[in-house]
């Protein structure tokens, strides 16, 4: 085997490495971000991990290649070598390090680890996915504000270390920093600022990757990723809130120039901090991630959406949490997803023989309707029901469709009707959606108040954090919720708040 004093190999860099990276886990430790995987398929996953010895002021690497090695073992001592190689970076992707592994069994746990110099990084747990499995565990996480409460929610995960966690935004927040103590709500709700971001709204390269530094840097996030192997996609403020295609939360402060230079720029570290195998295209100002896929974990088929960078604009006003609907929200041609994903999706479904067909995608795909009926969210599907409706359609043809959501700050659980706002329809699904994992939800009281307009909602919760777990056979969907008890502390226990069946519904 490969002496782990031999494997280092670099480009006219590397004589510089040497006072930088130092020796041991001290100052100069190079895998301050942890380690993660995902994609994860029959024969392999991909692995992950930065060197960042300076995480928060560019990570503090030189400019150069410098050649990383990886292990696979099947034991999680590290025993049991199955792969021993090595992987070039450099700072053109801010020496991340992202792994696509072949040959692997279906099934299986390994176990993984990086070495640079005399450093080694945590060991790591990764699964490979088995078509055949007999049965499934799945996470739903979303919404980790820094700010606002810390991430005992990923300890609970990590412990539980499910087959796959989906991630389904929210991963940083943008806005600037907040001076930790007690905040007060527009409502007269107070709310505790825990721990401060670390520069104003982000908006560069730069910011970004040191954004998503500080995020990397929790204890519990990063035990999560080690945990299990994740699939994920953005929502709105891995860029800007409430972004839609190339139109900001506010194009009257920021040009459509400005916007494409800041959206590359996000993708780009976004693409960076993520166990993910696809770089950004970037072409000449247009840049693009491919983030939608398809994925089938025993009896479950996993269609994770991208929602934000195809969608069209939305219309109807900016009311929070719900605006009047108007005619525009119907307009056949307004789109979540865009037309090809739109057509790929519709394919898969189409080709699925699974028991349960799944769509992790960002906003609340239900309607809900607020102040007695008359208000919706125009960010969710309730601003898009041309599509909802032509996907409602493809539903009633599925064998137990599954839609996941996150967004919200706010634990749901629904029944999807063909009808979608009447619920004496054709029943076509159900729909779980996590609470936040740390960010607040200021407008919870106006989601539980409305609660009875929505009758096809059987459990609400927008007051506690958390997330939501899955386990899956051939006939049943278990979804439970779980809530943090003290999202001020760090060491704060979890409970589950409400278990759902759909072999009981």
């Amino acid at each position: 085997m490969l002496s782990r004093r031999r494997f280092l190999k670099t480009t006219s860099a590397l004589a510089l490495l040497t006072p930088v990276l130092g020796h041991g886990a001290g100052r100069h430790y190079p895998f301050t971000l942890g380690v993660a995987s995902g994609a994860p398929a029959p024969d392999g996953a991909v692995l992950w991990t930065r060197l960042a010895p300076e995480p928060l002021n560019g990570g503090g690497m030189p400019a150069g290649t410098v050649e990383v090695r990886y292990r696979v073992c099947s034991d999680e001592a590290m025993r049991n070598t199955v792969i021993d190689d090595v992987v070039s970076t450099s700072d053109e992707k801010a020496h991340s390090v992202h792994v696509s592994l072949k040959g692997l069994r279906p099934g299986r746990d390994y176990w993984y680890q990086f070495y640079l110099g005399d450093d080694e990084s945590p060991v790591g747990r990764t699964r490979t996915t088995d078509p055949s499995a007999p049965s499934a565990r799945f996470a739903l996480a979303s919404c980790q504000a820094w700010e606002t409460g810390y991430y005992p929610a990923y300890a609970d995960m990590a412990e539980w270390a499910p087959d796959c966690v989906f991630h389904v935004g929210d991963y940083i927040y943008e806005g600037g920093a907040s001076a930790p103590g007690v905040r007060t709500f527009s409502n007269g709700r107070e709310y505790q600022v825990v721990r401060s971001h670390n520069s104003a709204e982000i908006t560069s390269l730069w910011d970004y990757r040191n954004r998503y530094a500080l995020y990397r840097t929790d204890p519990q996030l990063q035990a999560a990723h080690a945990a299990s192997p994740w699939l994920v996609s953005m929502d709105d403020h891995e860029v800007d809130n409430n972004w839609a295609g190339l139109v900001p939360q506010d194009p009257h402060k920021q040009t459509e120039l400005e916007f494409r230079v800041r959206r590359m720029a996000a993708f780009k570290a976004w693409y960076e901090h993520m166990p993910v195998a696809y770089p950004p295209t970037l072409i000449g100002l247009d840049s693009k991630l491919q983030m939608y896929g398809s994925w089938r974990f025993g009896p479950a088929q996993v269609c994770m959406l991208d929602t934000r960078q195809y969608r069209s604009d939305q219309v109807c006003g900016d009311g929070f949490p719900g605006e009047q609907a108007c005619g525009h929200r119907d307009d056949p041609t307004r789109s979540m997803t865009g037309e090809a994903q739109e057509r790929w999706l519709m394919e898969q479904l189409a080709r699925s023989d699974a028991p349960f067909n799944v769509l992790a995608q960002q906003t609340w795909f239900a309607p809900y309707r607020y102040n007695d009926g008359q208000l919706y969210n125009m960010d969710q599907w309730d601003g898009y029901t041309a599509q909802r409706q032509r996907l409602l359609e493809r539903f009633k043809t599925l064998s137990n469709p599954i839609v996941l959501s996150g967004d919200w700050h706010c634990a749901q659980a629904s029944s999807l009707h063909l009808e979608p706002e009447n619920p004496r329809s054709q029943r076509v699904g159900h729909e779980f959606a996590s609470t936040s994992i740390s960010s607040l939800c200021s407008w919870a009281d106006r989601v539980h108040g409305s609660k009875e307009n929505n009758p096809h909602v059987k459990y609400v919760n927008g007051h506690q954090r958390g997330y939501a777990r899955f386990t899956v056979t051939e006939k049943n969907w278990k979804s439970e919720f779980r809530v943090v008890n003290d999202p001020l502390r760090q060491d704060s226990t979890l409970r589950t708040d409400f278990e759902f069946n759909t072999s009981d519904s």
